[in-house]
C-alpha cells in the first residue's frame, strides 16, 4: 500500500512539475492595465513643456518654408467637443499658432528650452499637415521668475 502511495505521490508531483512553467506563462501573457487618460486642460491654465521648433511647407502658399513651433508634455485632455482627440490618453504634442511676426519671434528665441503658456484656445488636430495631435490658436507665453 505504501508502494501504491508513493507511486501516486511521484505521479502527481511530475504532473505539477509540467503544469506550473504553463501556469506562469499564462499569467505573464495578461495584458498590461490600459493607460489613464492625463489630466484635464482647460482654458486658461497653463501648459509647460519643451519648445520644439521644425520647418514646414505651407501648403496655402507654395509650399514656402515656414517654421512650425510645439509644445511636448505630459498627456492631456481636451474639453469637449474634442477630448481625448481619439487618442487613448490624450493629445502630448501641441501645435502653438503664431497670431502674427511677434509671437513668432518669441517663439523662436525659447527653441529647444522648457517654456509654459497660457491656453486660451485648443483643439485637436484636423489638418493632412499638422504634425502635432491638438493645436493652441491662442495662447500668451508666461515669462518664468
Amino acid at each position: 500500500m505504501t508502494k501504491l502511495f508513493a507511486t501516486r505521490l511521484a505521479l502527481a508531483a511530475t504532473m505539477l512539475l509540467l503544469v506550473s512553467p504553463a501556469i506562469a506563462a499564462q499569467q505573464d501573457n495578461e495584458a498590461p492595465p490600459a493607460p489613464k487618460p492625463g489630466k484635464l486642460i482647460n482654458t486658461g491654465e497653463v501648459l509647460s513643456g519643451e519648445l520644439n521648433a521644425m520647418k514646414v511647407r505651407d501648403v496655402k502658399n507654395a509650399g514656402k518654408r515656414i517654421a512650425m513651433y510645439q509644445i511636448t508634455s505630459e498627456p492631456r485632455r481636451l474639453p469637449a467637443p474634442n477630448g481625448l482627440c481619439n487618442l487613448e490618453t490624450g493629445p502630448e504634442t501641441f501645435q502653438l499658432v503664431p497670431s502674427g511676426d511677434a509671437q513668432a519671434a518669441q517663439l523662436k528665441t525659447f527653441a529647444g528650452k522648457e517654456i509654459s503658456v497660457k491656453v486660451d484656445e485648443i483643439a485637436c488636430a484636423s489638418d493632412p499637415g499638422q504634425m502635432s495631435e491638438a493645436v493652441i490658436t491662442k495662447w500668451s507665453l508666461i515669462k518664468k521668475q
